[in-house]
């Protein structure tokens, strides 16, 4: 049984490594910086060993990695910025290396590596490199694009109205993972260092177009849903960083080796994007938000 903490453990990909591991029998620490949210006591409520922690408070970190095994680390750009989710990576990794912990799990994104120019993709690759040379053993998981976000935001506003609205072409394919095979893999990974250690693998559960992605989201949501193309230009009025993503998307493509993941690491539940969709509350989701008096 190992003690691992889990930063991001009230998010989707930390939240799905916490329970992952605590099905799997090991002792985990979910880090938080309010252990009084309503996820937190999800998280304790199944076992876990709920402990604040902030990536801008180092002494906080400290005390809540000492005396673990093993870290899974997550950052984010999103509600900082990337010099920022790049200098909280950073400090992350060196309070695991001062814990002498004896792996560190990061996930970053798919093609980080590559030189994307894609700035939050950028960032992440900034706290790989420092991990790689901290001393401490490390895996790099990155994952493709996430099925979750298909249930949030303006994607899930323009579900409502029948609309897949995503600034990619109709026939272009691209890679997907839902955050509970994100998960399942890092648990995976946490559990056998031997084998993953020095290893960066990009992951992906599933390769669609999004006029394909528009159809298996009308069948699980039983409505018509259709395909519609938003322009880069839109999207760079919101985010040039998102637009940086999608052009990305659209011109290189976000490949990832999926038959090949499926074949290697068998114990990884591995969705389909139809099996993810077949688990979501669509009439729930595609409700109609209520009218302010």
């Amino acid at each position: 049984m190992l003690t691992i903490a889990v930063t991001g453990a009230t998010g989707a990909q930390g939240g799905a490594t916490a329970r992952a591991l605590l099905a799997a029998g090991h002792r985990v620490r979910a880090l938080s910086r309010d252990p009084a949210s309503p996820a937190a006591d999800v998280l304790r409520a199944l076992g876990a060993d709920v402990r604040r922690a902030d990536f801008d408070d180092r002494a906080s970190l400290d005390a809540a990695l000492t005396g673990a095994d093993a870290l899974f680390a997550v950052t984010t750009p999103f509600g900082t910025d990337t010099a920022a989710e790049t200098r909280q990576g950073r400090t992350l990794v060196d309070a695991a290396a001062a814990a002498r912990l004896g792996h560190v799990v990061l996930t970053s994104a798919a093609h980080a590596d590559r030189g994307t120019g894609i700035p939050h993709y950028e960032s992440k690759y900034l706290v790989e490199q420092h991990l790689r040379t901290s001393g401490v053993p490390w895996t790099v998981l990155a994952p493709a694009a996430f099925m979750d976000n298909h249930t949030a935001g303006w994607t899930l506003d323009g579900l409502r109205t029948g609309t897949f609205a995503w600034p990619m072409p109709a026939e272009r394919p691209l890679t997907l993972i839902p955050a509970v095979d994100i998960g399942a893999f890092a648990a995976l990974a946490l559990q056998r260092r031997d084998d993953f250690a020095g290893h960066r693998i990009d992951i992906a559960s599933d390769e669609l177009t999004p006029a394909r992605i528009a159809q298996t989201l009308a069948a699980a949501a039983a409505r018509p849903i259709v395909h519609e193309e938003v322009p880069l230009s839109y999207v760079r009025t919101r985010s040039s960083d998102l637009a940086a993503m999608f052009e990305y998307f659209t011109i290189t493509g976000l490949d990832v080796d999926v038959p090949s993941l499926r074949r290697d690491h068998p114990e990884v539940p591995w969705h389909t994007f139809a099996d993810w969709t077949a688990t979501q509350d669509w009439p729930a989701l595609l409700s109609p938000l209520p009218q302010h008096q």
